[in-house]
Formats: structure tokens, C-alpha cells, sequence
């Protein structure tokens, strides 16, 4: 596992490459307008806003939208409009983590198996003093760099927002 640093990193900047579209077009909409004094405050704020909303309510899973529905007691909307940003927002985070525990359990099953693989051979071998992760780390880095794993992660993970 690369260093936190690197990670966090590397997350800022998918997310802005990512969100660079999004945050565009609210300047293009809401920012833009309101510097040049053409609407007012609310006004920018809501037309900002709504590309971001947009993108949240188009990756969130509609059960996880429902679920804070339910939590407030409100009624199902009619139209993605009528989706209020406080619901939105929570919805569309937990919908996301949920996909990061998925990415991570279908990253982490291959690294067990060789990790399995690698304890028998050394038992059966007779090497029980010998810790199996010195051997199965580069056999883990051999097979993740020979499958060009970071280009497959971050490409899937990148398409996977529309």
C-alpha cells in the first residue's frame, strides 16, 4: 500500500479531475452572473449548486436516497429538482461508500488467495519459522503491476461516474 500521502493525493486529484466539468459549469451558472451583478445572492447560490446536485442524485443509489426519505418523513419527489441538497448530499455519500467496500473486497480476495497460496506451499514445505508475507508481498506487487492494476483501478473508478 502506496504511503497516505501519495493516497490522499492521488484522491484530490481524480476528484478534481473528475468534478472540473461540474464545477464549470456552476461557475458558468451561478458565479459568473452573480460577479457581474446580473442575479443575486440566493439566486447564484441555487443555480451553483444545481449542476453538483445533479452529479450526486445521477451516482447515488435510489435506496439510499429513499432511506433519508424515510429518516425525514417526506414524501417521494416528483422530479430530481424536488430532491432538497440536504438529502442529497448523505444519500450520495453513504451510496459511495458503499462502493468503496466493494472496490476493497474485490481488491483484497486476490491478495488473500495468494496469501493462502503461499502459506501451504511453506507448510508444506516445512518453513513454519518463515513469515508467509515476506514471500507473498512481491508475488501480490509482481501480479498487480503485471495486470497494470492501477491503470484497471483508477480507469474503472473514473468511467464509473457518468
Amino acid at each position: 500500500m502506496p504511503p497516505n500521502q501519495i493516497m490522499v493525493s492521488l484522491a484530490l486529484v481524480l476528484t478534481f479531475f473528475i468534478m472540473q466539468p461540474i464545477g464549470t459549469k456552476a461557475y458558468e451558472e451561478g458565479v459568473k452572473p452573480y460577479i457581474d451583478k446580473k442575479i443575486g445572492y440566493e439566486e447564484a447560490f441555487s443555480r451553483g449548486v444545481k449542476p453538483f446536485k445533479r452529479f450526486m442524485i445521477r451516482n447515488t443509489r435510489e435506496k439510499d436516497l429513499a432511506l433519508f426519505y424515510r429518516i425525514r418523513k417526506l414524501k417521494n419527489p416528483k422530479t430530481y429538482d424536488d430532491i432538497p441538497l440536504s438529502i442529497a448530499t448523505p444519500a450520495f455519500m453513504i451510496s459511495e461508500l458503499k462502493s468503496a467496500f466493494e472496490i476493497g473486497f474485490l481488491l483484497f480476495l486476490p491478495f488473500l488467495v495468494i496469501d493462502m497460496v503461499v502459506s501451504s506451499v511453506l507448510m508444506s514445505m516445512g518453513m513454519m519459522m518463515l513469515p508467509p508475507v515476506m514471500i507473498s508481498m512481491p508475488f501480490k506487487l509482481l501480479i498487480f503491476v503485471l495486470v497494470d492494476g492501477w491503470n484497471l483501478l483508477v480507469g474503472n473508478l473514473v468511467e464509473s461516474f457518468k
